[in-house]
């Protein structure tokens, strides 16, 4: 996403840029003798969608960690809508991986949705319960999920609790949403209509969105730039200038050839490269097969969809 100067006032004055959403600057982030990465900066727009990718134990997870302030960095310096990160910061949304939940749980959508906004604090108090329902109602409506709200969690589709999720994490209205792979485990079609609900979301309300996830095909028409992690080192920019045969072999350290075929980005590998996990092949192939087994004898070449 291209940023525009700011405008001229009518007395001559530029107006202020606008506040970023998220900002890190020489962010880096270790464990003993280990770094995950470092000399980290990043600035992240309004609206502005960027994907993170990059193989299990990069630290995509962790970063995400950081920005809800339940990691300090190493060094450098993180801040959320121009203030230092901390927990329960109620401008941040979070969304987590999808996983069932057990069949015997008696909350209702709505409650989840509710915590949401207020699972921090204890009690709302007779005032504030008009102005909550208002706002988990409006919140259910934004992700359509209204006609399933109260039934208890327990009983509905993986698609459906992901939904109440998406709803729970916008619940407080945040200036900034935080996905950590939330298309994980649902099938296709759910998967569309979570990441429809997210881009819409930062179309509408000009919420930004860091999306972690290991399959980028799906939201790939909708990523304004990508952080790519690998082994310490990083890259950001536009998927067009990211997800290259040039940056992947320098991340990698060894071969790599990057297609794109009908729309779609495809890693090929040398035999001996380590596969990102979220390069593996697709279970199906496009025309509904089985597709080949990453580490059988049709990936040979070590080719998979970066899905």
């Amino acid at each position: 996403m291209t940023t525009q100067p700011a405008p001229a006032a009518a007395d001559g004055r530029k107006t202020p840029e606008p506040v970023p959403a998220l900002a890190l600057r020489g962010a880096g982030l270790g464990f003993g003798d280990r770094t995950l990465w470092s000399g980290l900066d990043l600035t992240v727009h309004p609206g502005e969608f960027i994907a993170v990718l990059g193989p299990n134990g990069s630290g995509k997870s962790s970063l995400l960690k950081v920005l809800l302030g339940l990691q300090p960095l190493s060094h450098g310096e993180a801040e959320v809508t121009g203030r230092a990160v901390r927990t329960g910061n109620d401008r941040v949304g979070y969304i987590p991986q999808q996983k069932m939940i057990d069949p015997g749980t008696t909350v209702r959508g709505r409650d989840l949705v509710g915590f949401g906004l207020d699972g921090h604090r204890f009690g709302v108090g007779l005032r504030g319960r008009r102005r909550r329902r208002e706002k988990v109602d409006a919140a259910l409506a934004e992700v359509g999920a209204g006609a399933y709200a109260d039934r208890p969690m327990g009983v509905l589709s993986g698609g459906e609790q992901q939904r109440l999720r998406v709803a729970q994490a916008l619940c407080g209205d945040p200036a900034v949403l935080l996905c950590d792979e939330p298309l994980l485990s649902l099938d296709l079609a759910n998967q569309q209509t979570v990441a429809r609900l997210i881009d819409h979301r930062r179309h509408e309300a000009g919420t930004a969105v860091l999306f972690v996830t290991h399959e980028v095909n799906p939201i790939l028409p909708m990523v304004d730039r990508v952080l790519y992690i690998v082994d310490g080192r990083f890259a950001v920019g536009t998927p067009d200038e990211v997800l290259t045969t040039e940056v992947l072999t320098d991340l990698y350290r060894t071969p790599v050839d990057v297609l794109r075929v009908h729309g779609r980005v495809i890693v090929v590998g040398a035999t001996d490269a380590p596969l990102d996990p979220h390069c593996q092949a697709s279970p199906m192939a496009p025309d509904g097969r089985p597709g080949a087994d990453a580490d059988g004898p049709a990936a040979a070449g070590r080719t998979a969809a970066l899905r």
